[in-house]
Formats: structure tokens, sequence, C-alpha cells
């Protein structure tokens, strides 16, 4: 059957709407991986609308992965994805022993995390580990966490992690189509989620109090369904929002129907506070706190909390799947969350993360190298070309990401992330080679 006799009683003619049902025709086999898709006037014409809208239609379908421009061949189905892509994040890490000094990975040091022997020594004995029933979240733990929540929350619970809510959170928000805000940059793993899942992304630029408000008013104009923003030590810039802007980004957000997605990967080994936009608009935000960088990765526990019926959303699907996180691991954490010994060596930590940061950017400043932020693992370090720069640190055994993954609009200028959480003592070696990497000439 030709395409467009299958989309003769399409009641829905925007380009969204012509995407989603084109997306259903391939994803059901109607449409076969391989055939020729319609030119765009001969499809605009037999479903009389504007070339303009197919065309946006096209872009839907082709950002989705499920049709592909050969050029002047024409345009092809490629058929229902089969697995994830390899995407942005796979190109960030380097795989562990292939450099003497690995600063890809924004992983915290072992030594500042707080041990978890007093934990498993204070573990109760009648801990839930044989219901299915029990309520997912410990109630204590809960209870510890809503005590220091930046808003009043309507619903908490505990997910796998920082990047599984925002998967989650990805999945209960996001459609085909849908415009969607992020900082720029921006976490590459969010990147792929809101690519893989069809939405146009619209980067807002940072600058060192947090999302600019002129590119935020304007993305405004597009009518996005959501804002993805990291409030607190920025990953990769460390740029944390001030209080004064979030009142005035909270003032343009008021009106409009969007969620506001906060991801605050950091935490209190942030060493700085945290500012929310929930604080200004509880009801239309959720954020999100991992405890990775603060009490263990291998945890893999993150908290959830503010707007009910997106957070609702996310525990529903979850019953189709683990349903809930390990009581175990929430009566580790609700543990360190609760003692005095643990709290203060979190906060120790914070410090020394602060410190390590401001020491290694005054070292890096000594040869011109200017970096941005004031908090978190990460620097942001300006480069004359990345691709080089990569190539002189690996050649000093130090591997480094590469900047390209976290952006969204490519503006010709070119950076690398490096992770110092597990870098400590004398750093002023690795400043030179990192400035020398810094401005090395491409053309060399």
């Amino acid at each position: 059957m030709p395409i467009s006799t299958s989309l003769d009683n399409l009641a829905d003619r925007s380009a969204r709407g012509i995407a989603l049902a084109l997306g259903r025709l391939i994803s059901t086999g109607q449409l076969q991986v391989g055939e020729k898709m319609p030119t765009v006037r001969a499809m605009a014409k037999q479903l009389q609308v504007s070339p303009t809208t197919i065309s946006d239609a096209w872009r839907l379908l082709q950002g989705h992965g499920a049709i592909a421009t050969e050029g002047r061949r024409g345009t092809f189905v490629r058929g229902p994805r089969q697995g994830a892509a390899p995407g942005r994040y796979w190109q960030v890490p380097v795989a562990p022993g292939t450099f003497a000094l690995d600063l890809s990975t924004g992983t915290p040091d072992p030594g500042l995390l707080p041990p978890l022997g007093p934990a498993l020594g204070h573990m109760q004995l009648d801990a839930a580990v044989t219901s299915y029933l029990d309520a997912p979240v410990v109630p204590e733990l809960e209870h510890a966490i809503r005590n220091t929540w930046p808003f009043d929350a309507e619903l908490i619970t505990i997910v796998d992690g920082a990047q599984d809510a925002l998967d989650r959170l990805v999945y209960a928000v996001i459609n085909i189509g849908d415009v969607v805000m992020v900082n720029d940059p921006a976490f590459p793993p969010l990147l792929d989620m809101l690519e893989q899942a069809g939405a146009q992304i619209i980067g807002i630029p940072l600058d060192e109090e947090g999302l600019c408000p002129q590119a935020l008013a304007a993305a405004l104009d597009l009518e996005p369904v959501a804002l993805f923003l990291q409030p607190l030590a920025h990953n990769p810039t460390g740029v944390s929002m001030t209080r004064a802007r979030a009142t005035e980004l909270a003032a343009l957000l008021r009106e409009p129907e969007l969620a506001i997605i906060e991801d605050d990967h950091s935490g209190v080994v942030s060493g700085e506070p945290l500012v929310s936009l929930g604080e200004h608009l509880p009801t239309k935000t959720v954020h999100i706190r991992s405890f990775s960088k603060s009490h263990g990765p291998d945890l893999r526990l993150a908290a959830i909390g503010g707007a009910a019926a997106l957070i609702d959303s996310v525990i529903r699907r979850r019953r189709r799947g683990p349903s809930w996180s390990s009581r175990l691991l929430q009566q580790l954490l609700l543990y360190m969350l609760t003692d005095a010994a643990t709290c203060a060596l979190v906060e120790s930590a914070g410090k020394q993360y602060l410190r390590r940061r401001a020491i290694f950017v005054a070292a890096l400043a000594e040869h011109d190298v200017l970096v941005g932020g004031s908090s978190g693992l990460n620097l942001w370090i300006p480069v004359a070309d990345q691709q080089v720069a990569l190539v002189s640190l690996a050649a000093n055994g130090v591997g480094a990401a590469p900047g390209a993954p976290f952006r969204v609009v490519d503006d010709g200028r070119h950076f690398i992330r490096a992770s110092i959480g597990t870098i400590a003592g004398d750093v002023e070696s690795l400043a030179a080679t990192i400035a020398t990497a810094a401005w090395a000439d491409p053309s060399r």
C-alpha cells in the first residue's frame, strides 16, 4: 500500500503527527527497511500540507533514526532501532589502564569516600529483604532526604543512580518531535537519551551565574516541553547557579507549561550550597540527587523529588521492571546520611575537592590557560584544537575527554574536559603538560 494512501485518514497533519504515523508504519513493518520515501513535494501534495511541514516531519524521523537521506538517491526507511547506538557517551571515557594518568572520567577519589564498614556493622538485622509488597523507599531514608531537600517535594522516590533517573524521566516526559532545552555544554548520556527519544534539542549557553536568561527566553518561543539543567557544579564547566540568576530564570519559566528537571550529580561534595529552581517553582520541578560522588559509585542510588505527576509516572514504569532499588543499599545510605562521623567526612571531602580545584585552576592560569566555574570535579579547558590537544596529552601518558560530545551547538570553539577528583599534591608539571597541549599548533 502506498505511504500516502496509508495516511489518507490521518487526523493530525502537523509535522509531529505525520512523523508519529510514519513511525508506527515503520515499527509495524508496513513500511519495509530500504523502502524509498516519497519526495517532500509529492507527500505535501497528497496530504494537502505545506512542503515545510513534510520537511519538518522528515527531520524528526531522521533525528529518531527511522529514515536516512542519501543525497540525490532520495530518502529511505532505516527501520526500528535495534538497541541503542554508541552515541556521544562512549566518546568520552577511555579504557581503564590506557594511560598512566586518566582524567577522562569524573570518578571521585576513593580515599575521600566514607568507609562502608561502620554502616555495614550497624545494619538492622531485621531489614526487609523478603517482601515484594513493602514500600519501594525505606520510610526513614525518605524522611532523612526530605530534611535536606531544597524545596517541599510532593513525592520522593529512589532509583539506581542519576543516569537511571534521567533515563526514566526522559521516557516519562519526551515524545518524538518535542522541543527540549538543555544547558550547553551538556551531559553526553543525557543528549544520547534525548536524541534516541526523537527530541529537538535546544542548547542554552551558560555564564558564570548559570543559564543565560536571554537565550532561555528566546528558546521558550519554540514551546519546549522540558528544561534539563545541572544547577550545581555543572559537568563539565563547574558553574553553579546563583540565587539571583535562579530568581531571574524562575520568572521566565513561571507561565510556560513545561517540566524542569534538575540533575544534582555532586551533592554535598560540590562544596557549595545548592540553589534550585524548585524553590520558586515546586509544582513543575523534579530534582535528582545522586549519592555516587559523595558516598560511593557502587551504591547506585539517587533520589528523585518534586512534582508528583512525573515521579508517579516513573514509579509506575519501574513496577514493570526492577520495581524498587535494593532496600539493603537504602539502609546503608540511611546510616551514612544520619551518622555524624560520616557526614563530617563527606563535608570534609567537599572542602578538599574545592581546594584541589582552586590549586589546579591557579596552576593553569600561570600558563595562560583560563578555566571558569567554581566547583565540582571537572575542568572545561579551552584548547586550540581538540584532537591535537588529546594526542599531545596521550603522548605524555595523560588521558582526557574530548569536548565535542558535550556540545549541542558547534560554535567553532574547542575544549577538553579534565576530571581532577583524584589529583592531589604538586600539580605544576601536569598543568604545564595540559597548557602545552592546549596551545599546540593544529597546523603543524
